[in-house]
């Protein structure tokens, strides 16, 4: 449930925006982006449950590709985070505004909206947003979590209400015939197609969640892979469901000023419990992706310390609070970039009479969650061939084996089709998305410029990487796992590589 509160809020999130980038053709942006988000949840239930260590994507990449590549997956993923934090605050409140007409006496979100020139600005949803953020840097600070028994509760509430709002869809209002009318007249171009499946990767950002506890877990050889696996399969089925019954349901114009509250919109339209399905629907899409908004809190602070641990974020983000034993420093400079962020997105010009901000918010999700992924990829194939003595309790399917360095290693086709797959969309993000193209490399760089100066500073070198004792390390994380079986055979496998090189010494 902490995965799914991650990843399963995004599609409270997306479906609009998906929809009204893609048209007609949304369902397929949603395929093409959800065979990726497979193949990515395949490599990371491998690698987390291979180094079950907090970090994730970050310390992957640190293991394969040294550290600079670290540093920059890093990054990618803590500008993840940080969008995290802001978008899903806002789209959260998108679902609470969903009352405010029973609030305020007939007047709907639009009325409370300003045009300052170009800029449309939707200033008390703004506010709320602002206000939202700061209540969970007040939570985080203090050390008030959420507790595992609720997320238990309100993930279980949210995948009854989606299915029963996908059954009663496709059983009382869903028509194929618009579904095929939409599909035949109403298609995007080729540049909106490319923008609309390029977005469609945010329905599946989160699998990076689980990663981040697998140190916390017991047994993640098990757990972690049972856990991304059963992710993937229900994500990958509500977000298709979703957008098949809203494409025989709505035209996607009328998700147009619902981008805050595309569920809500679709249990609207459905007869019969349409009245009450709507509101039940919008209080638990508040719920669920301010939760999911919480987690970016967590994550963010959680990757900087495990940066700093290994020098390459200076010490500053790792000090914790003396009074409420938390990370307080690194909860308040990244929930605070989370905030400027939001104030940029509402502040960017927009069409006439809407918020360019979850469109701003989402451009720059897309371009962290496919850079940090694409170096993910290349460290599990790198990993594979570089260390193969460590025990991979699950491994990507479809494997053949090459010899590598005079040994044999096996080489993942999967991991390799996932890989070219998260570039593609790297490209059409970069190609399409007018703010990721120039915010997510400014943000990169930012970091690269911060890692110089603090390497310098303590005479560390830049390129190259800092030596490190990975065996140990695995060995410890394998026995405070309580992975017996994995650190036998990770001991065998070493002591059999070292009888070998001596033989070959020898001869």
């Amino acid at each position: 449930m902490w995965g799914y509160a991650a990843v399963g809020a995004d599609i409270y999130t997306a479906l609009g925006i998906i929809t009204l980038a893609a048209l007609g053709l949304a369902p397929l942006a949603f395929i093409a982006a959800g065979i990726v988000f497979a193949l990515v949840g395949l490599c990371y239930a491998e690698l987390a449950s291979a180094y079950p260590l907090a970090g994730g994507g970050q310390y992957f990449t640190l293991r394969g590709l040294g550290d600079l590549a670290g540093l920059v997956a890093g990054a990618a993923l803590v500008l993840d985070y940080t969008i995290d934090i802001s978008l899903f605050t806002v789209v959260a409140f998108g679902y609470f505004n969903y009352f405010l007409p029973w609030i305020t006496l007939g007047h709907h979100i639009t009325d409370f909206t300003v045009t300052l020139g170009p800029i449309n600005l939707a200033w008390l949803w703004l506010v709320e947003s602002v206000a939202g953020m700061v209540l969970l840097i007040w939570l985080n600070v203090r050390g008030i979590k959420v507790s595992t028994n609720f997320n238990e509760i309100i993930g279980t509430i949210a995948i009854i209400a989606q299915s029963v709002i996908v059954l009663a869809g496709f059983v009382l209002v869903w028509r194929p015939d618009i579904v095929a009318h939409e599909f035949l007249f109403d298609r995007p171009t080729l540049s909106q197609f490319a923008f609309g499946s390029s977005l469609a990767i945010i329905a599946f950002v989160g699998l990076e969640t689980i990663s981040q506890v697998a140190q916390e877990t017991r047994r993640p050889a098990t757990i972690i892979p049972r856990t991304s696996i059963g992710l993937v399969i229900s994500v990958l089925l509500f977000a298709m469901a979703f957008s098949i019954l809203a494409n025989g349901l709505v035209t996607p114009s009328a998700f147009s000023g619902h981008e805050g509250d595309p569920v809500a919109l679709i249990a609207a339209h459905i007869p019969i419990i349409g009245v009450v399905a709507a509101p039940v629907t919008a209080f638990i899409g508040f719920l669920i992706v301010f939760i999911s908004a919480n987690s970016g809190v967590v994550s963010s602070s959680r990757l900087s310390y495990s940066m700093s641990q290994f020098q390459l974020l200076p010490n500053w983000f790792a000090k914790i609070n003396p009074k409420y034993a938390t990370p307080a420093r690194a909860i308040l400079v990244f929930s605070g970039v989370a905030i400027v962020q939001t104030l940029f997105a509402f502040f960017t010009p927009g069409p006439p009479g809407k918020s360019a901000a979850i469109d701003v918010l989402a451009d720059l999700y897309a371009f962290g969650a496919t850079t940090g992924y694409l170096l993910v990829f290349i460290s599990l194939l790198v990993l594979r061939l570089y260390d193969p003595y460590t025990p991979r309790p699950y491994q990507m399917p479809f494997n053949i084996q090459l010899r590598f360095r005079g040994r044999p290693v096996w080489f993942p086709l999967l991991g390799a089709l996932g890989l070219l797959g998260v570039l593609f969309f790297l490209v059409m993000v970069i190609l399409t998305h007018d703010t990721a193209r120039v915010v997510g490399p400014i943000w990169i760089g930012l970091a690269v410029l911060i890692y110089v100066a603090y390497r310098r500073r303590h005479g560390y070198p830049l390129l190259k990487s800092l030596p490190r004792d990975w065996e140990t390390a695995t060995k410890q994380v394998l026995q405070a796992a309580e992975e017996f079986k994995s650190l036998e055979e990770y001991e065998a496998a070493l002591a059999e590589r070292d009888i070998a090189e001596r033989a070959r010494l020898r001869d």
